[in-house]
């Protein structure tokens, strides 16, 4: 079954507890300078009521009250000058940019105030503090890791319908040259108003976009780099600078993971028979390639035994043409030494030429031969 578990909005913290870290964080920035001013100023002031009770204390003894009254206008001048030079000493802290207000017109102060001591107006001016560090916010299903209290992680359909859940954490920035865009749009519930719902709203719409089991798989980094991609480009368009997006962990439904890897054990299994297979083949290709170069082998060497035996044959010819007679002797030649008279058909032909016999010179000497004659 197809389902999608859609959850109403919920803001990551109320907007009491944004202002009260603001204004934390703007007592922090003046304490050093004007937060001594003030302790100094109440001291003038207590020096001015010092001043008033001398006063009085003369007049009563009827003396001259001349003093004390001098004193107290004198401490409580003071108090007044260093009340409001406490108050119009701005002093804006390292990674901080300050939002000017003029409380009359509305207008702000362009642009924003840079890290450094200046000095506003007192009851015509206000400022508000914005961080311009790197800050970050975690959507996890994992209690204690999120903004928020409970399971917060990013719920989203694939496109062949299956829920996955992304834990999500976004690093970012805003732009001191665009604070004061943003305290005209967002003021301090950038976070709440436009970070959370946009960076949710994307998850969904580029999940929607892949299968289920290409998200398990390889394409997970394809799928963060696409939501970050998304979500910078909205971002830059509110003046906030997205340093990285984070999603650092992806679940499934637990059926759904299970037959995932079922599904890769059995290819795992297939892979090993398939490289099993080409190893055999190889083996046997091998063996084939060795005995055809063994008969390759074989076939040269009767190639040239062949050529030498007709070479051998050649040279034989030409001898025998040019010694018509060598054939005759070497047939005598090759007779047994045992041999002393053979048998012959009567139509076999003469081994020698008979007319050569015939045809002997007077001077011819018949060589002797001993004959022997057994019985």
């Amino acid at each position: 079954m197809i389902w999608v578990l859609r959850s109403p909005p919920r803001l990551c913290y109320n907007q009491v507890e944004t202002q009260n870290k603001v204004s934390a964080t703007n007592r922090g920035a003046v304490m050093n300078f004007s937060g001594l001013l003030s302790v100094v100023a109440i001291l003038a002031f207590g020096v001015g009521i010092l001043g008033i009770a001398f006063a009085f204390t003369l007049a009563s003894q009827n003396r001259s009250a001349r003093g004390g009254y001098m004193l107290a206008i004198a401490g409580f001048a003071a108090g007044i000058v260093l009340f409001i030079i406490s108050s119009g000493i701005l002093i804006v802290q390292p990674a901080r940019a300050a939002v000017i207000v003029n409380v009359l017109s509305g207008e702000l102060e362009d642009p924003a105030r840079a890290p450094g001591t200046s000095i506003i107006i007192p009851g015509l001016q206000e400022y508000i503090i914005y961080p311009t560090d790197l800050q970050e916010y975690t959507m996890s299903g994992i209690a204690s890791e999120g903004r928020i209290q409970g399971n917060d992680a990013v719920e989203a359909l694939t496109v062949d319908g299956q829920v996955v859940r992304l834990d999500i954490t976004v690093l970012y920035r805003l732009d001191r040259e665009n604070v004061n865009d943003i305290h005209l749009t967002l003021q301090n519930r950038y976070e709440t108003d436009f970070i959370r719902p946009t960076v949710r709203a994307v998850a969904r719409d580029v999940v929607s976009q892949f299968e289920a089991e290409a998200i398990y798989g390889v394409e997970r980094e394809a799928l963060g780099g696409r939501i970050g991609e998304a979500v910078a480009a909205r971002m830059a368009e509110r003046g906030l600078t997205l340093t990285s997006l984070l999603v650092r962990q992806i679940e499934f439904n637990e059926s759904f993971a299970q037959s995932i890897e079922e599904k890769q054990i059995e290819e795992q299994r297939l892979q090993r028979a398939r490289t099993e297979a080409e190893r055999v083949r190889t083996e046997a290709g091998g063996r084939a390639e060795a005995a055809i170069e063994a008969a390759r082998g074989r076939a040269e060497a009767r190639k040239v035994e062949a050529e030498a035996e007709a070479e051998a044959l050649r040279v034989i010819s030409d001898q025998i043409a040019a010694n018509p007679n060598l054939i005759q002797y070497l047939y005598v030649a090759n007779l047994s030494d045992n041999v002393s008279f053979a048998l012959l058909p009567s139509d076999t032909p003469f081994l020698f030429n008979v007319d050569d016999f015939t045809q002997l010179s007077e001077d011819f000497q018949a060589p002797q031969v001993d004959l022997e004659v057994e019985g």
